[in-house]
C-alpha cells in the first residue's frame, strides 16, 4: 500500500501542466452541478473523494515534505479538513452559507493547496 501511495503521490505532486489542479477544479464543478441539479450519490462521492485525494496530497507534500508518504497523506487530509472548515466558517460569518458560497470555499481551498504545492516544488 505504501508503495502505491508513494507512486500516486509522486504523480500528483509533479503536476507540471496543472493537470491535477485542473482535475481538482473539475471535481468542484462536478460537486456544484451535483448539488444543484443531479443529486446523485455516486457522482457526488466520486467527485468528493477525488477532490480530497488531490488536495490532501498537495497540502501534505507542501508542509511535510521530508516525512513518510503515509504520514504526509494522513496529515494532509487533516490539514485540508481544517482549511475547508476555516474557509467555510469565514463564509458563514460574513455571508449566509449556501451552495454557491461553499463552492467558492472549495475553489479557494483547492487554489491554496495547489499554490502551496507549486511553491514547495520549485
Amino acid at each position: 500500500m505504501r508503495d502505491s501511495l508513494h507512486k500516486l503521490e509522486s504523480l500528483v505532486v509533479r503536476d507540471r501542466a496543472f493537470l491535477f489542479t485542473l482535475a481538482s477544479y473539475v471535481a468542484v464543478l462536478a460537486i456544484y452541478v451535483n448539488l444543484i441539479m443531479l443529486k446523485s450519490l455516486v457522482l457526488g462521492s466520486i467527485a468528493t473523494i477525488l477532490f480530497f485525494l488531490i488536495n490532501s496530497i498537495f497540502l501534505g507534500n507542501g508542509i511535510f515534505k521530508k516525512e513518510d508518504a503515509l504520514f504526509r497523506f494522513v496529515f494532509g487530509v487533516l490539514l485540508f479538513v481544517m482549511l475547508l472548515g476555516s474557509l467555510n466558517w469565514v463564509a458563514l460569518i460574513t455571508y449566509n452559507l449556501d451552495i454557491s458560497k461553499s463552492t467558492l470555499a472549495l475553489l479557494a481551498a483547492a487554489t491554496i493547496s495547489s499554490a502551496l504545492n507549486r511553491t514547495v516544488n520549485r
